[in-house]
């Protein structure tokens, strides 16, 4: 059931109606550029595909997968997946706070299809958004609620990252500091830091019942406090996945604690999110390995890159072209020549 505590969605709606020719201009004009965005990111991902691979000889790709033992590559898959399937929740909550649920086949196909490929081709408010654009203004979103998505899913993964962040910082600081080298009063003191300010999140929600308004214009409208609650649960799953997917590639080759790993793949994503690098390319491999220099890590590095990363990326990218050819053939079969995908469910 859709979450619609305010109603300046609805206000937008109106004051977009007198607008209607230009929306079908619009419509038509996305029509010629979309077909070469799709060209565009499917090029791009196959390139860094290979640019990824092609770092490494065959033999060096093959030694580093027989290094990790067929039980661990496989639960490194499975919390993979169980990655994908959070983010996919990130998307479906995001559609209830704009007020335009989907049904969640759709969700999860335009949440797992744009992450896939943003993962790996950077700058993911960007990709992603783009990729996600694609999907949800086939089935009738506009684009201000598709900017409303993609927020709301970055503000999802910060609360994931602040959330399993300070936790493995408080529960292990002296883990923590032995890893980092930072001083253990600084550890606690940042992983306090970021419990309270998710703590601080879910009190605005609670609070504040108000979008902030200019004139006519809404800068920004608190979901609801079940909502907010929804982001911190998921998006803490969602990284806690990851870091087992991590977890079980390094435990192959050295011996460390989950919450350790846990604590290094925060440090390491955050400086991945800050470069902008594709897929975190090298930033991730150099911060983990600067962290944990104790063991030659490059094969389990290698192994976890591909199943994160590069696994999801192909099929991201069969995903999104297969996509493109079902909706088209739908547009095709009803001749009309309006929407590709027709109304929301």
């Amino acid at each position: 059931m859709a979450d619609r505590r305010c109603g300046p969605l609805d206000v937008g709606a109106r004051e977009q109606r007198p607008g209607d020719k230009p929306e079908r201009g619009k419509t038509r004009l996305s029509r010629r550029w979309a077909p070469l965005l799709v060209l565009a990111v499917l090029s791009l991902a196959g390139f860094l595909l290979y640019r990824t691979l092609s770092r490494y000889s065959l033999d060096e790709i093959i030694a580093s997968v027989a290094m990790i033992s067929t039980s661990r590559l496989m639960l490194a898959g499975v919390f993979a997946a169980a990655s994908y399937l959070c983010l996919t929740g990130f998307d479906y909550l995001a559609l209830q706070y704009v007020g335009r649920p989907l049904a969640y086949p759709k969700a999860a196909l335009a949440s797992f299809t744009s992450l896939s490929l943003g993962h790996s081709i950077g700058l993911a408010f960007l990709s992603s958004g783009a990729v996600r654009y694609r999907f949800y203004s086939r089935w009738g979103l506009r684009a201000g609620e598709v900017a409303k998505v993609i927020v709301f899913c970055g503000i999802t993964v910060g609360l994931g990252l602040a959330t399993l962040g300070g936790t493995a910082l408080l529960l292990r600081s002296g883990l923590a500091q032995e890893i980092t080298g930072l001083p253990r009063s600084i550890v606690i003191a940042v992983g306090a830091s970021c419990l309270v300010a998710v703590a601080g999140y879910l009190a605005f929600t609670a609070m504040i019942r108000r979008p902030f308004r200019f004139r006519r214009w809404v800068f920004f409208e608190a979901p609801s406090f079940r909502l907010a609650v929804g982001q911190i649960a998921i998006g803490s799953l969602n990284f806690a996945f990851v870091a087992a997917c991590l977890h079980q590639a390094l435990s192959a080759v050295t011996d460390v604690a989950y919450i350790g790993v846990a604590s290094v793949y925060v440090i390491a994503n955050v400086t991945a999110l800050v470069s902008h690098v594709p897929g975190g390319l090298g930033v991730i491999e150099s911060v983990v390995t600067y962290l944990l220099p104790q063991a030659d890590l490059i094969g389990a590095l290698v192994v976890f890159r591909f199943v994160y990363f590069l696994v999801p990326l192909g099929l991201g990218g069969i995903s999104l072209a297969a996509s493109e050819v079902v909706f088209r053939q739908r547009r095709a079969n009803s001749g009309t020549g309006g929407g590709e995908g027709g109304p929301p469910t």
